[in-house]
């Protein structure tokens, strides 16, 4: 059975609080790159998205700025004007 001693729990203590201060260290010097990527990939898909929606919008003025053959109007007969009579 294995005791514990004085030393390794300042040994296990002091490992600790290095890797708490290494991992705050790396993370203050990656965090501005990290945060730089989320917000190129957030800017390019927000242009993709404006892209998409102009181009729709122009598919729909192109569908409706295209007229169509005008409709003949069929004649069913002639219009006749009534008067009334008292």
């Amino acid at each position: 059975m294995a005791e514990a001693s004085f030393y390794g729990a300042l040994r296990v203590i002091a490992i600790v609080i290095l890797t708490y201060y290494l991992i705050k260290f790396l993370f203050r010097l990656l965090a501005p790159m990290i945060f730089k990527q989320v917000v190129r990939k957030a800017e390019q898909k927000f242009h993709e998205q404006q892209q998409t929606m102009y181009e729709r919008q122009q598919q729909q003025q192109q569908h409706t700025v295209t007229p169509d053959k005008p409709k003949d109007k069929k004649k069913i007969g002639e219009y006749i004007d009534y008067e009334e009579l008292e």
